[in-house]
């Protein structure tokens, strides 16, 4: 276990606290919703600029510093993810994301570290604690946005003979996989880093698959920092899908192959 673990994970969980007493409070929607990602945001960089300082940050929330491309760590965020459902009286499928890149000598450099907190479910899931998920089950649970479902999902289910499942925010999704209560999340209508880096290296740290739908691999601390889709499951069933999603796509099967899970932990590695 490494400080960043930790950091991520206590960031995350802190984050999600100053939310609830904010949601608590109540008042119009949409300013709620502002005053969330504004809250979140602040407190992520004033933490981050006072306990790591010389790292970067890449925030939903923040001017994008192009001196992040040639920083060595470089911390992704998503101050709020979910914003809708947290404005929605009631609605637990919100998060907080807080992930570490770090170059470490890999071309496109990886995910080290990360948290996704789910603080109206009291649930933080991150690198620092590694958990398994179940086996997936039969007919497969398929989740996808409640309000943008990708239409080709649906003639994915129709093939795979799977259920679709709709869920708020993408680290609601990939916290669903990650504990067995689905069995993948496939999005294909548009994303960026700060969506899917948390989850991605929470998702690997439990040994899951996550690529991009074509199998491709998933590149942070990018230029443009668009990301528009992903695949997270387990490893078992990413050749199926991949190959499944390729045939309802039209794409050639030798584009949809699998990219091996890696973790963030050695022992899963």
């Amino acid at each position: 276990m490494r400080d960043d673990d930790l950091l991520a994970a206590s960031l995350a969980t802190e984050a999600g606290r100053l939310l609830l007493t904010l949601r608590a409070q109540g008042g119009e929607p949409a300013a709620l919703r502002d005053a969330g990602d504004r809250l979140s945001h602040e407190f992520l960089v004033a933490e981050l600029a006072r306990l790591r300082p010389d790292d970067a940050v890449l925030s939903e929330e923040g001017k994008d510093d192009p001196a992040r491309l040639s920083a060595d760590r470089v911390w992704i965020v998503d101050p709020l993810d979910g914003t809708r459902e947290f404005g929605e009286p009631g609605r637990v499928d919100w998060a907080v994301h807080v992930a570490l890149w770090e170059r470490s000598g890999a071309e496109r450099g990886q995910l080290t570290a990360g948290a996704v907190a789910l603080p109206a479910q009291d649930r933080v899931l991150s690198t620092a604690e590694p958990i398994r998920p179940p086996a997936p089950r039969d007919p497969l649970r398929l989740l996808v946005s409640r309000s943008r479902p990708p239409e080709f999902v649906t003639r994915l289910a129709d093939k795979l003979g799977a259920r679709l499942v709709p869920l708020g925010s993408a680290g609601a999704k990939a916290a669903a996989v990650i504990c067995g209560e689905a069995d993948a999340y496939v999005h294909s209508g548009g994303q960026y880093e700060w969506d899917s880096a948390a989850p991605v290296a929470v998702a690997r740290s439990a040994g899951l698959h996550a690529s991009r739908i074509d199998g491709s691999e998933l590149a942070y601390n990018q230029a443009s920092p668009s990301l528009p889709d992903i695949l997270i499951c387990p490893a078992a069933i990413a050749p199926l899908l991949l190959e499944t999603i390729g045939s309802v796509r039209g794409v050639p099967p030798a584009q949809a192959t699998p990219t091996p899970a890696t973790s963030t932990d050695p022992e899963l590695s």
